[in-house]
C-alpha cells in the first residue's frame, strides 16, 4: 500500500484538490478543530446533486489506509454574475482524540508532499 497517493473524497473514487487547511485547537476544550478549503469539487461538478449538505463521510486515503470523518460543517460559497458559479467549499470537523490527530497530521504531511503544498504556521 506504500504506493498510494494520498486522496481527498466525498464520494468514492472521485479525489478532490484541497486548496487550503486550518488547524486550531480549542483553548478551553482542548479539541482540534479542522477546517478544509476546497476551490472546486470535482464530485458536485460531476452530481450538482446537493447543496448545503453531505451524504455521509469525508474520506482522507493515504499509504496507511483510510480516514473516515463526519464533518461538522460544510458550507457552499457561491459568486458570478447569476450566483451559481463555485467560488469555495469549507468543510469542518473535530479531532478530540491525540492519536487521531497524530493520524490525521502523518495523513496531511503526505497531502501536502503529493501536492507541493506546504504548512505555514500562523504563530
Amino acid at each position: 500500500m506504500s504506493d498510494i497517493t494520498p486522496s481527498i473524497e466525498f464520494f468514492v473514487g472521485i479525489s478532490e484538490e484541497l486548496s487550503n487547511v486550518s488547524l486550531r485547537r480549542g483553548k478551553q476544550t482542548g479539541i482540534r478543530n479542522v477546517l478544509m478549503s476546497f476551490e472546486n469539487l470535482k464530485s458536485l461538478e460531476r452530481f450538482r446533486s446537493y447543496t448545503t449538505q453531505t451524504y455521509g463521510d469525508l474520506r482522507l486515503i493515504d499509504s496507511e489506509g483510510e480516514i473516515s470523518v463526519t464533518p461538522s460543517s460544510l458550507k457552499i460559497i457561491w459568486g458570478g454574475d447569476e450566483g451559481d458559479e463555485l467560488k469555495e467549499v469549507r468543510c469542518g470537523f473535530e479531532i478530540g482524540n491525540d492519536d487521531h490527530w497524530e493520524r490525521f497530521m502523518r495523513f496531511m504531511e503526505r497531502y501536502a508532499e503529493a501536492n507541493g503544498m506546504a504548512y505555514q504556521s500562523s504563530k
